[in-house]
């Protein structure tokens, strides 16, 4: 037998599965029965798309620029 505990130090292991299921539980239940996902990205994509519409050139190029250095993301990927 192996025990790894000395007059110096004793080890103390805990598992947060249950508390991490638990925690999940909990938030699904404050979120309640009326959350819809699906909405709530599509609501996003929407709102990415309205941020950025309508830039200028000068604007466009900038953006254009920091989607190829993927700063921000692409149409369609956030």
């Amino acid at each position: 037998m192996n025990d790894r505990n000395t007059s110096d130090h004793q080890i103390f292991e805990l598992d947060l599965a249950a508390h991490e299921a638990r925690r999940r539980t909990e938030v699904l239940a404050a979120l309640g029965d009326a959350w819809d996902p699906i909405a709530v990205v599509e609501g996003e994509d929407e709102a990415y798309r309205l941020l950025y519409s309508g830039l200028d050139a000068e604007q466009q190029a900038t953006y254009d620029m920091l989607v190829a250095a993927e700063v921000l993301p692409g149409p369609g990927q956030g």
